[in-house]
């Protein structure tokens, strides 16, 4: 849905709160909340969807004529698929998560071929006067790999390679039918590129060197050419919860990437979990008492801590952490967890939130993008307290993001 009338800022959520893999799963989902949704936020005004595909759900949507049919529907209800998220390529619901939320990563066919369907689909799909975006992983994750950096270097270059075809089908697409489309990469703790420093690395050493000379010979242009277009193709997915779990200032995101010819293709509306850390052991394992039932079992909640001299140090996922939080020298901890972003202070525990209300200043005065996307996909494993039921938690969500940003 647009914001307001004349605004270019698209809001959506993604829907990969729902659980379902296939597409006709994918698709009962659609039909049981979206118009609901839309009645409530946009009853006079067509209503966006931000759409998450599984690799099954996707090819399943190519067959026969689901394709078309979905876009009759969409018609008929007054609704627009604008994003999607095409990170997690399989399972991601009732199930153990965790690291392999990253397979296949960029080094494979696998995360290849699913991508160019979710551009197949997406091209299908996107109203002709809009860009379109596929949020996806931070090429891989670097746990995997360890120091190896001969094994880093296959993973990237073959990364840059498969990134490239990709764009040299989103730049037929765009020759064909005149619309934009991008890969939107989405950093992440603990990604293999993970932060702004990393993104900025990855491009200018690897995307545009390396892809560049693929996407040269592949479409028979110059280098200069080929660098241009992977700078218009491939955008970075700024996700909110994971910036600031980095501890990184929005405002200097923004400017570092924009120096660096970096666009943000969709901004992700997340919360993460952070407190301060206390002197007082009493008072830390209480920290640990409430920390303690956001340690599930399904995600990664990676943690950075932050001490007295501004170091950050990393821990893998939460429920491997909290055993050192008694002892630990840190001063405050962030959590890898999106909690409801209506919610500021849960307990001792307080969100990010106030992260968001400055990206949603920015983007008023630095027009630096257009499609934001709320997404808290982690209802299912919410603390109970914590819970509402569901159409009435994203539609909070959507009057939280509206009244800060309109107030903005």
């Amino acid at each position: 849905m647009k914001i307001a009338t004349n605004s270019p800022f698209h809001l959506t959520y993604c829907t990969n709160i729902h659980p379902g893999e296939s597409w006709v799963e994918v698709f009962d989902n659609l039909e049981k909340y979206i118009p609901e949704l839309k009645s409530r936020l946009s009853p006079q005004a067509p209503f966006g969807i931000g759409l998450r595909l599984a690799d099954i759900a996707a090819k399943q949507l190519l067959e026969n004529d689901n394709l078309a049919k979905f876009q009759a529907w969409l018609n008929q209800e007054d609704l627009y698929v604008f994003t999607l998220n095409g990170f997690p390529y399989g399972g991601f619901h009732h199930q153990i998560v965790k690291d392999q939320v990253y397979v296949p990563d960029w080094s494979t066919q696998e995360r290849l071929k699913y991508t160019l369907n979710l551009t197949k689909i997406l091209a299908a799909l996107l109203p002709e006067e809009l860009d379109g975006g596929i949020s996806t992983l931070p090429l891989s994750y670097k746990p995997w790999w360890g120091d190896d950096q001969a094994t880093w270097d296959i993973v990237l270059k073959n990364s840059c390679f498969h990134i490239a075809s990709v764009v040299a089908e989103m730049v037929r697409i765009q020759n064909y039918t005149g619309k934009l489309l991008h890969i939107d990469l989405e950093p992440e703790p603990d990604g293999l590129i993970e932060n702004t420093a990393e993104v900025i690395d990855f491009y200018e050493n690897w995307l545009l060197p390396i892809a560049g000379s693929y996407l040269a010979q592949k479409l028979n242009i110059e280098q200069s050419l080929a660098e241009s277009k992977l700078l218009e193709h491939v955008r970075i997915c700024y996700d909110t919860c994971h910036c600031s779990v980095e501890y990184e200032q929005p405002e200097t995101v923004f400017t570092r990437l924009q120096s660096a010819g970096i666009k943000i293709g969709k901004i992700q509306i997340s919360a993460a979990i952070q407190v301060k850390i206390p002197a007082d052991v009493e008072q830390r394992r209480l920290i640990v008492e409430r920390l303690q039932p956001f340690a599930e079992s399904t995600y990664l909640h990676q943690v950075i801590e932050r001490r007295s001299d501004d170091k950050l140090y990393h821990y893998p996922d939460l429920i491997t952490a909290l055993p050192y939080l008694e002892k630990s020298l840190a001063e405050e901890w962030r959590t890898h967890f999106h909690v409801p972003i209506f919610i500021r202070d849960y307990q001792i525990l307080q969100s990010t939130q106030d992260d968001i209300v400055t990206i949603l200043d920015l983007l008023q005065k630095n027009n630096a993008c257009h499609h934001l996307e709320i997404e808290t996909y982690t209802w299912d494993v919410l603390p109970s307290e914590m819970k509402i039921d569901v159409l009435t938690s994203i539609q909070r969500e959507y009057e939280w993001v509206l009244k800060n940003f309109v107030s903005n």
